[in-house]
């Protein structure tokens, strides 16, 4: 749970701290699309070197963000396998009733890639921004919809809210487990099974110890008048000329990825494509 990076803010003193948190968030949304519509090795590099020049620029250790990806090794793992076994195709190694085919090792390799550059993107922007403006960020960014009723300070709300707990729950996840080993339980030895029987002492408490928070704070809310209305902000959010040169780059990079993408499907044919 120490691993998990999202949710959690570093400080630090760098442009991509600074930028507005709107640029962020759409530059993440056109990262996050880009990463579905590339289709080959060549354009994955290309995204990749774009992801490590910012996080250079965030000042941010690459070990501190390549920590998120140890949370999701379990879901690398099955996603890869099932996409080796179950792709059709030509078969590179066969035993038994298994199989493994070439288009189904491309596949999982695919997968890998657009999974680990999903989690260390979201990570960089949650780690360059606090959880109030990224709240204030969405809100702005989807005020259009207000037009149609939507609530959109109340979804803004319920997401600051949830990344602004995940720390809180990972270390009260931590707290639990250190009282539960200093009372005797094992959580390493055993099998697979037994490590998941073990987990039902860490999991009641905490999921009380959740329903306790969220009634505090529902109570704490009522208590100060909340109503979901309009509310006055000491920062109001502000476009600067940064913020403006960081669109051009997010439109340079959709562009390039969009020629390098097309060019290698032109070129290379199928050698690194998947279609």
């Amino acid at each position: 749970m120490s691993e998990f990076t999202i949710g959690q803010y570093y400080p630090e003193n760098s442009i991509i701290h600074r930028l507005d948190p709107r640029v962020k968030l759409f530059g993440t949304l056109v990262f996050i699309v880009m990463l579905f519509v590339v289709n080959n090795f060549i354009g994955f590099g290309l995204m990749a070197l774009y992801l490590f020049v910012v996080v250079k620029m965030s000042k941010i250790p690459f070990r501190k963000v390549i920590k998120g990806v140890r949370g999701i090794i379990i879901i690398l793992i099955v996603s890869a396998l099932l996409n080796m076994f179950f792709t059709p195709g030509k078969t590179a190694f066969s035993w038994w009733i298994f199989s493994i085919t070439y288009e189904g090792l491309v596949r999982s390799a695919f997968l890998i890639v657009r999974l680990v550059l999903l989690v260390l993107s979201t990570s960089i922007m949650t780690l360059t921004t606090k959880p109030n403006d990224l709240s204030d960020g969405l809100e702005k960014s989807l005020g259009f919809l207000k037009v149609i009723r939507v609530p959109v300070h109340e979804i803004a709300m319920i997401m600051s809210l949830a990344l602004r707990f995940i720390p809180t729950l990972m270390e009260e996840t931590e707290r639990i487990k250190k009282a539960q080993m200093a009372r005797g339980a094992d959580f390493e030895t055993g099998n697979m099974f037994r490590r998941a029987k073990s987990l039902i002492p860490i999991l009641i408490p905490l999921f009380v110890s959740s329903i306790k928070r969220a009634v505090n704070l529902a109570q704490a809310m009522e208590a100060r008048c909340y109503n979901g209305g309009n509310r006055t902000k000491l920062n109001p959010l502000k476009y600067k000329r940064r913020d403006a040169m960081t669109y051009i780059f997010c439109g340079v990079i959709i562009a390039s990825v969009i020629v390098v993408n097309v060019l290698a499907v032109k070129f290379l044919g199928n050698t690194f494509v998947v279609f």
